[in-house]
């Protein structure tokens, strides 16, 4: 079997296998995806992406993520004989090595299963807030929140990423932790080849991380890593060693945790060792919903992507049976009403349940969406209170999409939170811990990083998961067949994201290419604004947008966003266009 180069747009894919398929793969291909046929969109004058571009093609898997060299390491897996399941914890790993502004074991994550006889599961591995946390932990004299949820040695959040990963390998895994973190630990012993995303990555935040000891390993001289080196990192190889050979126990009981609690104390940090000893990833039940005759399992609290993707969702397909034509002033009028509202919902009701009531019937329900829909007027914007916060740009989580060629589907999104999470690097065992504190509304009514305005259902308490965005989802096609993975990163803009590109390819017909290139738009509730990618809109949908009463914000870029989708022969995949980067591997 021959294996070809393919050249695509994506940022870094690893696409297909160099193996024949096996009998249920077959089978899997010989049933087409139950989907209408594509159809080709024209994006406005001055967009900086084409349409019409290829997605890349696997015939037997697929993996797509922001780090060729981390999809690599779950293609390995997959090669000898691991599934979807070995391989997403294999590119887990591996990204906490060769992408560590979002890649990481000193953050947290969750996953979307969805095996191939019909099973599904979430996996929650969220940090949790220390035991010595407090409501106004992060509050000044006035009562105004300070930075120290976002950076230095307070701002982390427990670690649940080891755990959670080597969880879901026990369980649905076939291979053993060492021989999927083996790419892993080669890459952080042998080194891999610095490239221009990490080099400019590193040399735009250095002014943030090289406060703290990353100076030492990511910089010489306050020059970020060249391009073209050969970076090698020692200390966490033997840190991924460790927990290959020992399993969790080692970061949580063992030499990595004491390395850990004892860089905190130094710091000034409130992470214990009874922190570490406490900390267990949580098996929670599928948000499962339906779109127009599709079904979709995602994320449930602590984390609101899954039930903020299905409300919106279920609000558009109350509100019309067909959407308004992509691209008008409409369209985006009626997205942005129902992100609005579902983002309401989200920032007063939604928390961990451990600690809050959440309605996840009614916030979820097909009848409580038809009263929402009803509320949006097709002539006029509803407004929100004002508020004068900031959102701000960042694309700081990393999300990966694995199907394997068994019909076996993972969603993943794992996140630091901020770039570098807390800036905090742990020189001795060989990572960035997070900043996931500033998740909390650490004083409710009044925005975080992120202008998000939440309420007291997210506030700060002892041994709680901090609210999230991530939305890692799987969609199957109306004969029930797997037919998309997708999720991504950007904070808040991950549900609006993630909803775009499903309804890119459902409503609208795109093919996955320009499903994942067309302009994006985002509504929070606070700030009351439509906020649309730069040259996202054509004049005239701008200004039927202002008619109606939008406020009209562009930024550079909303979301990054990777996805896997199912196609005549095999799977597409594409890797977000909007970070740059070229390059991928297909089957024969």
């Amino acid at each position: 079997m021959r294996c070809s180069l393919r050249t695509t747009t994506a940022v870094v894919l690893l696409l297909g296998a160099c193996r024949a398929p096996s009998n249920s793969q077959t089978r899997a291909l010989a049933i087409e995806p139950t989907v209408p046929p594509r159809q080709s969109v024209t994006f406005p004058d001055g967009w900086r992406f084409k349409a019409g571009e290829k997605a890349a093609f696997g015939e037997h898997f697929m993996i797509a993520s922001n780090q060729g060299l981390a999809s690599d390491a779950g293609s390995e897996v997959i090669r000898a004989g691991g599934n979807a399941v070995d391989a997403a914890v294999a590119v887990g790993f591996a990204l906490a090595v060769v992408y560590p502004v979002a890649g990481n074991i000193g953050g947290g994550g969750f996953m979307v299963i969805r095996l191939a006889d019909g099973r599904s599961a979430t996996i929650d591995y969220r940090e949790v807030a220390p035991r010595a946390a407090s409501r106004n932990m992060y509050l000044d004299a006035s009562g105004n929140p300070t930075d120290e949820s976002i950076i230095g040695y307070r701002a982390s959040g427990v670690p649940g990423a080891v755990a959670g990963m080597a969880e879901a390998l026990s369980k649905y895994g076939t291979m053993s932790l060492a021989q999927v973190m083996a790419p892993a630990i080669r890459m952080a012993r042998d080194g891999f080849v610095v490239d221009s995303s990490l080099h400019l990555g590193l040399r735009s935040s250095f002014g943030y991380i090289g406060k703290f000891d990353a100076r030492d390993i990511f910089y010489n001289n306050g020059e970020a890593l060249a391009p073209g080196t050969v970076f090698r990192q020692p200390a966490l190889a033997r840190t991924l060693q460790l927990i290959a050979e020992q399993g969790p126990k080692a970061f949580y009981r063992g030499e990595v945790g004491d390395s850990l609690v004892a860089a905190m104390t130094r710091g000034g940090g409130i992470i214990t060792k009874q922190d570490l000893e406490l900390y267990q990833p949580l098996w929670r039940t599928p948000i499962k919903s339906t779109y127009r005759g599709y079904s979709m399992f995602s994320m449930p609290p602590a984390s609101s992507g899954g039930i903020v993707v299905t409300q919106s969702l279920n609000i558009l397909e109350a509100a019309a049976d067909t959407l308004p034509a992509w691209g008008t002033a409409a369209y985006a009028h009626l997205l942005g009403s129902a992100f609005q509202r579902a983002f309401i919902d989200r920032n007063s009701k939604l928390g961990d349940p451990a600690f809050v009531n959440v309605p996840l019937d009614q916030l979820t329900s097909k009848g409580y969406a038809r009263t929402l829909a009803k509320t949006i007027d097709p002539n006029h914007k509803t407004p929100t209170p004002p508020n004068g916060s900031q959102i701000v740009d960042g694309m700081h989580t990393t999300h990966y999409s694995v199907v394997d060629d068994q019909g076996n589907a993972v969603a993943t999104t794992t996140t630091l939170n901020n770039g570098y999470g807390s800036a905090v690097y742990l020189k001795n065992v060989g990572f960035f811990m997070n900043d996931e504190m500033d998740d909390f509304a650490s004083a409710p009514g009044k925005p975080n990083m992120f202008g998000l305005v939440q309420g007291e259902a997210n506030a700060i308490a002892p041994g709680k998961r901090m609210l999230s965005a991530m939305s890692p989802t799987i969609v199957l096609d109306p004969k029930g067949e797997l037919f998309l993975v997708v999720g991504g990163a950007g904070g808040p803009r991950i549900i609006t994201a993630t909803s775009q590109v499903i309804l890119n390819v459902i409503d609208n017909r795109m093919s996955l290419a320009d499903a994942m290139r067309a302009p994006r738009l985002h509504h929070q509730a606070l700030p009351d604004t439509l906020m649309v990618e730069t040259n996202g809109l054509t004049s005239e949908a701008e200004a039927g947008l202002k008619r109606i009463g939008h406020a009209v914000r562009y930024l550079s870029g909303l979301a990054n966003v990777n996805a896997v989708m199912r196609v005549k022969g095999g799977w597409e995949g594409v890797s977000e266009p909007r970070v740059g980067g070229t390059g991928g591997t297909s089957s024969r």
